[in-house]
């Protein structure tokens, strides 16, 4: 009997490879897991948090409102994200299951990043996948170069394209005076001068907003990013508030990252940054005069002091180059060296490293 069983699986398995053979067919692939193709992804516009405005109860710290572009609506992360510490930013492109959980990130284009306020060593995404980034800041009290310069730095860092944004042009009487001064620094970056309450300039922000571009607005509280998109939207979707008299800015309203889709494009609101530490960055595209002028000093580690044949120095001295200038790129050097040393060796260290070259960069300007 078990030798008739035998004999009769042997033919079967005889015919099935026969058959297999003629039909061309693999049998084992009727056994593995079939490939589930994945879906469009979603797209972060709003990260919750406390009560949603759109919804009548209490949402979740890990809530975020997602949207494929026609319908949006509110998905938490799985535990997958949360184990792997990759939380969502707005503008994350991300896969979401059938119970509408967000279950995972998809490789960020571009990213712009900070280090989180305090002494914690941890990088802040703040906005992701944007083709370009506005610095946006006003004709008034808050135009600061050295602040601009900063801003600059993290948008090439993040591989977005950065344009300058002069808003509240209607309040301010140096509008030629101030382009002057930021062009000296820009290097070929775009300039807007926008008033919101006269109608100018707004077409020229708009025409960015076409072919699926998306755009991020950066800058201090109060210079009037909410107030641009409401314009741009053709609606008050921001709240916004009038001008303090004593220092003419804005009052702070926004208070989390909110991106809105206007015609062929998006925008992203985000709250103005009261504190600004750089993450990573590279200065080789925001200071390109004096990098360009530092190959040209005698010295391949010249600290730009009293060292003798420093080009940098000679250009100071001829007008060339300001001092000012050369402080912000010093001061900038320095972080972002010393957010490299935290990150590869710890807090002590950096500290340690940083005082010493410090000291010896003053010593040299005596």
């Amino acid at each position: 009997m078990q030798c008739g069983l035998l004999e009769k699986s042997h033919v079967i398995n005889l015919l099935l490879k026969k058959t297999e053979k003629e039909l061309n067919y693999d049998s084992s692939k009727f056994w593995r897991k079939p490939k589930i193709e994945k879906g469009p992804p979603f797209r972060i516009i709003i990260k919750l948090g406390g009560r949603d405005e759109r919804e009548s109860y209490m949402v979740f710290k890990d809530l975020y409102r997602v949207s494929d572009g026609e319908k949006d609506f509110n998905a938490p992360i799985t535990g997958n994200v949360i184990k792997n510490s990759d939380f969502p930013v707005v503008g994350d492109y991300v896969e979401v299951s059938d119970e509408k959980q967000i279950t995972e990130i998809y490789k960020r284009k571009t990213v712009l990043s900070r280090k989180v306020a305090g002494k914690e060593i941890k990088e802040q995404p703040i906005v992701s996948n944007v083709d370009y980034i506005f610095i946006v800041t006003s004709l008034n009290k808050d135009f600061n170069i050295a602040r601009l310069e900063r801003y600059l730095t993290i948008v090439y860092e993040s591989g977005a394209n950065p344009c300058f944004i002069l808003t509240k042009a209607d309040l301010d009487d140096e509008v030629n005076e101030k382009i002057v001064r930021l062009e000296e620094i820009a290097f070929g970056v775009p300039i807007h001068v926008v008033s919101s309450y006269e109608d100018v300039g707004i077409d020229e922000v708009r025409s960015y907003l076409k072919d699926g571009k998306t755009i991020g607005l950066i800058g201090s509280s109060g210079v009037g990013k909410s107030t641009l998109i409401n314009k741009l939207l053709g609606t008050e979707a921001i709240k916004t508030e009038g001008i303090r008299i004593t220092d003419d800015k804005g009052k702070h309203t926004t208070t989390r990252r909110e991106m809105f889709k206007i015609g062929d494009g998006y925008i992203i609101d985000t709250p103005g940054m009261r504190e600004l530490q750089i993450w990573s960055g590279n200065t080789t595209s925001s200071f390109k005069d004096i990098e360009e002028l530092t190959r040209l000093c005698k010295f391949s580690d010249c600290t730009h002091g009293n060292e003798p044949g420093c080009a940098v120095r000679n250009a100071i001295e001829s007008g060339e180059l300001k001092e000012e200038r050369l402080a912000s790129y010093s001061k900038l050097k320095r972080e972002i060296k010393n957010m490299e040393n935290k990150i590869n060796h710890g807090h002590k260290f950096a500290t340690s490293i940083n005082l010493r070259f410090t000291g010896i960069a003053e010593r040299q300007r005596v």
